[in-house]
């Protein structure tokens, strides 16, 4: 696969608040400018993330220095009521794709991050109650107004793929895939993306629970990722995101860590050239068993 083709990892910011590290200001401004150092900038955001304060926290890096909002993208998501005591009024963690909680959504990410404009808006979870002509009008009137820049969804079955994307074109699918996740290489996620020209963002892209839950299969992906990771002179990290990157829908993967030092490794995973046997080297290592 041609370097040109790949797409930079987003840098994701769900534990750059309360749930995480807890930057204050200069400390988001600071690894800011260090993703911008290495031409990594687009972030991603929810607006659930620190219990509906990560967003602002984040914004106030921006606000008044227009400059550095020119700099960067956004992407957040919206769509799920959380239960916690900064939404009082939440009775039940649920689902909500209506049209007044879109629009409610994007006005207050908006002045959140200070911006007049988000770059990506994703639907996080697909809600059982969705009426998916009234999310399309939705976007596209917020798109019309030059509020929302592009569109897609998160965590999305093919089926509510092809259903939204009847009314409105999905730009991006946001979900889990990895060397611990294999489920959208074999489901048609990727297959649908390729065909509908849909970008593919990967959340957990190095595996989840992979160096913090001791069992046989993370035990058989390590010790292969460590020995290609030898081979190719590169850290077993970059190598779980240089499996994703040889598939041809070009996988972006979403790096969730909050230590630079690590974002840095996500970039240059972009250089690995991992050979077909390789590939299926860490393939089985994940299944435990050979290809059919």
């Amino acid at each position: 696969m041609a370097n040109k083709l790949k797409h930079n990892p987003i840098v994701g910011c769900m534990r750059w608040g309360v749930w995480g590290e807890n930057f204050n200001t200069k400390q988001y401004e600071q690894i800011i400018d260090q993703c911008l150092s290495i031409g990594l900038n687009t972030f991603d955001h929810a607006d659930i993330y620190g219990h509906y304060t990560t967003e602002a926290d984040f914004g106030n890096a921006l606000k008044g220095n227009s400059s550095l909002r020119n700099k960067i993208q956004i992407i957040t998501k919206c769509g799920i009521n959380m239960l916690t005591p900064n939404r009082p009024h939440h009775q039940i963690k649920s689902y909500d794709t209506s049209a007044s909680h879109i629009v409610k959504s994007v006005e207050q990410s908006l002045q959140n991050f200070h911006t007049d404009y988000i770059d990506t808006l994703l639907i996080h979870r697909p809600d059982i109650l969705m009426d998916v002509e009234e999310i399309a009008n939705t976007i596209t009137t917020l798109k019309q107004s030059g509020k929302v820049k592009s569109f897609g969804v998160s965590n999305f079955t093919t089926g509510q793929v092809d259903l939204l994307n009847k009314f409105i074109k999905i730009e991006h699918h946001q979900l889990e895939i990895s060397v611990t996740n294999l489920n959208s290489f074999q489901n048609g996620v990727l297959d649908q993306c390729q065909i509908d020209n849909i970008q593919v963002q990967s959340w957990s892209p190095m595996g989840n629970g992979l160096f913090t839950e001791q069992n046989e299969k993370h035990a058989r992906i390590l010790a292969t990722t460590k020995e290609l990771s030898n081979k190719y002179k590169c850290s077993i990290n970059e190598m779980l995101l240089a499996f994703l990157y040889t598939h041809a829908s070009y996988i972006v993967p979403v790096i969730g860590t909050t230590k630079f030092e690590r974002i840095i490794e996500a970039k240059k995973s972009m250089e690995i050239e991992l050979t077909r046997e390789d590939f299926y080297k860490i393939w089985c290592a994940s299944t435990g068993l050979e290809v059919a």
